[in-house]
């Protein structure tokens, strides 16, 4: 299958992009360099596209009925122009997806999936959809643009009215004018920092991405790829669909707990994930931190004493913190922050420990 490409391609490649194949997309891994860019975003502001994203749009008079049978989370308390995160899991309890939950109305949610799992997600909302809810992917008619770091809401405050940005974290506001263009504005994000998750029409995206990189000049804006992306979300300890979390990886293990609703009355996975809190996880999400010189990457096995306990489910040299961090999964009690592990590293042992999650966190975060 051929590689799609979202409505900011040429914009990318004309700023000096290195473009790889990701998720089915064709996206910028780099412009000048992931340290300068992620460098940038801890300081400042950096620019995403984040197109690849897949939207579904569930409608109707059981709209609500439906998503709550699909998600671990629940949908109770929640008001118009809130959003919340949750895993869709599989009947055995293993994750089909993380995804994030946008109330427009009481018949109406915008379910924001990841990118690769988008055609296989859809599909599983239209098996799984016995209350008739009205489904449409509305992927390819929006682009989704990033807006991440302490002076993104300063960029934006340039571009549109401050009292039009939503104030709290996990809340958004539609319709907002940005630049003159009409977009749905979003306080989320996937690094760690304040930020904005900005969703216009796909056709003009580009004048968008424009508009925001002028006005975030004096702000000392960076046009962000891929690698960025993914050493922030690390350090702030966000899980990966693919490496900590899969069909064989349930939210209990992931660490998730907090967003497994087992007070709600009934969602796929339920039985699953209950029998798995009774009988304990074989095993658990962990933060470690190399204390040894060395970086472990994904598939690394994690040792304690002789006995193998675990595996590196991602891993990078931290930009911010100068030390190399991983996520793990490993087995009970050895996920809890202090204990001592070895990871082998291209045939050596590295000693390292494990630590609360996040690696990183900022000073200060709008209350949600």
């Amino acid at each position: 299958m051929e590689a799609r490409k979202t409505p900011l391609y040429e914009r990318h490649v004309a700023a000096g992009g290195r473009i790889v194949a990701f998720a089915g997309y064709l996206l910028p891994v780099q412009y000048e360099g992931v340290l300068a860019e992620h460098a940038a975003v801890r300081a400042s502001v950096g620019l995403f596209d984040v197109s690849h994203m897949g939207e579904v749009m569930i409608e109707g008079p059981r709209a609500a009925e439906f998503v709550e049978r699909l998600i671990t989370n629940t949908l109770d308390g929640m008001r118009d122009g809130q959003v919340r995160y949750s895993p869709m899991c599989y009947e055995s309890g293993g994750v089909v997806d993380d995804l994030l939950i946008y109330r427009l109305g009481p018949e109406r949610y915008l379910l924001v999936v990841n990118a690769s799992n988008r055609d296989k997600d859809y599909a599983f909302m239209r098996e799984n959809n016995p209350m008739g809810a009205s489904l449409s992917d509305i992927s390819d008619s929006i682009a989704q643009l990033a807006v991440q770091g302490p002076r993104s809401a300063a960029v934006l405050e340039r571009l549109t009215g401050a009292e039009l940005l939503p104030e709290r974290y996990y809340t958004f506001r539609e319709d907002v004018p940005v630049a003159g263009i009409r977009c749905l504005v979003s306080r989320t994000g996937y690094t760690g920092e304040d930020g904005f998750e900005l969703y216009c029409p796909a056709q003009r995206g580009a004048e968008l991405w424009d508009a925001l990189l002028a006005a975030g000049a004096d702000e000392g804006i960076r046009p962000c790829g891929l690698g960025a992306r993914d050493t922030l979300r690390l350090e702030a300890g966000m899980p990966l669909y693919g490496h900590e979390l899969g069909p064989e990886i349930t939210p209990l293990m992931a660490g998730l707990t907090h967003f497994v609703r087992f007070d709600k009355p009934d969602f796929i996975g339920r039985d699953a994930l209950l029998a798995q809190k009774a009988a304990g996880p074989q095993r658990r999400r962990a933060g470690i931190v190399l204390t040894d010189r060395g970086i472990a990457r994904e598939g690394a096995r994690i040792f304690s004493g002789e006995r193998e306990v675990g595996v590196v489910t991602s891993g990078t040299q931290s930009p911010t913190l100068r030390q190399a961090v991983a996520l793990s999964l490993v087995e009970p009690p050895l996920h809890k922050p202090g204990a001592a592990v070895k990871v082998e590293v291209r045939g050596r042992m590295l000693e390292a420990r494990t630590v609360r999650l996040p690696f990183y966190k900022r000073n200060t975060q709008p209350s949600e």
